[in-house]
């Protein structure tokens, strides 16, 4: 995404707007205290020449010219106020998150520890396996901490490692505001088809709801996009409404393929991979909090869950144009209200 930025909107000033959706989970003085301590060390994080060397092998898309951007860039902790170019400050959402997740089961809610965190990861990786579910590790942003992370991604490869079948496991996690609303996905389509080409060819659809999408998801754009990402709404609706796109545009979507990531665990990952099969897509699974977030409360006997916190971070605004997410889930939609009402009343979308 930053190169995109990097290539397209150099100068774009943004503001970002954090949410914390379980209002009644409050972060004690002694988290915040530690969170802000933790924001200074990120100013000593910076892209080393192995890692660009990799870059370059893996990642054929980066241009030469961000990758010396890239390499020079240094995250300022001054920005914590999620406001300056949009450029800088767009990688600060995942570390930003991570960092707040750990700190807040350190020092807020601490009635859980490690135990068993390698073995169950290697069970829901297995049980995946066995389905023959294709996943990655989207848990970057709300694991509960590093050490957490490590665990699952280990305990992920060595059930890897065993199973018979190696095309399960992808890997691991470790947008958009235009000049105008109007047209703004298919503008931002062709923007990053224009710069990627065939490579990083997944679009999420429900930017402004997967219907609105779907008007300027034309023939052209439909061929040329290898793959839908569900990440709201009813998910078992998706891949039946995405078929009849297809065919509606005489394409063969059994050429195509779905991403889901919105909350999957294994029982949701299953059924959706079943129903796939049965339709004929391609489908695999971004799963985030059910592998990295998964704890049981010490003080219950490991019976009780330990529930992950369900924070966000968003646009709010590009060079003082609010930025509005109008997703198929009413309670995921951000933005001021009146932009809201604004923007569903210029696509036609109900407003209830």
């Amino acid at each position: 995404m930053q190169q995109a930025i990097f290539e397209y909107y150099p100068t774009a000033k943004v503001v970002y707007k954090f949410t914390h959706r379980d209002k009644h989970r409050k972060f004690s003085r002694a988290c915040i205290e530690k969170f802000r301590e933790a924001l200074g060390s990120f100013a000593d994080v910076q892209l080393t020449q192995d890692e660009r060397i990799w870059f370059q092998d893996k990642c054929k898309y980066f241009k030469p010219e961000y990758l010396d951007y890239l390499q020079s860039f240094r995250f300022k902790p001054d920005q914590i106020e999620a406001r300056g170019l949009w450029l800088e400050t767009v990688l600060w959402e995942v570390p930003l998150m991570a960092c707040l997740c750990e700190m807040y089961f350190r020092y807020a809610d601490n009635d859980w520890d490690y135990t068993g965190q390698e073995e169950q990861a290697m069970r829901k990786a297995s049980s995946l396996l066995d389905s023959r579910c294709t996943f990655s590790e989207f848990g970057t942003r709300r694991r509960r901490s590093f050490v957490t992370h490590d665990l699952v991604v280990r305990g992920i490869k060595k059930a890897a490692d065993a199973h018979e079948w190696k095309e399960g496991f992808f890997g691991t996690s470790n947008i958009a505001a235009l000049g105008d609303y109007k047209d703004a996905a298919g503008t931002a389509l062709d923007l990053w088809s224009n710069l990627y080409r065939d490579s990083l060819s997944v679009t999420l659809t429900d930017t402004f709801s997967t219907e609105v999408f779907y008007r300027e998801f034309d023939n052209r754009r439909a061929n040329q996009w290898k793959a839908l990402r569900q990440d709201s709404g009813d998910p078992k609706v998706f891949a039946p409404r995405a078929k009849r796109m297809y065919e509606e545009r005489g394409i063969d979507y059994t050429q195509k393929a779905i991403i889901f990531s919105d909350a999957l665990d294994f029982k949701k990952a299953k059924e959706l991979n079943e129903q796939c099969q049965l339709l004929g897509f391609k489908c695999s699974f971004g799963i985030g909090t059910w592998l990295t977030n998964d704890f049981k409360k010490k003080s219950s006997g490991y019976e009780e869950q330990s529930k992950a916190l369900n924070i966000v971070i968003k646009l709010g605004s590009i060079d003082g144009k609010e930025c509005v997410k109008i997703s198929d889930e009413i309670t995921k939609n951000t933005g001021v209200p009146e932009v809201v009402a604004k923007v569903k009343e210029a696509y036609q979308i109900s407003v209830s």
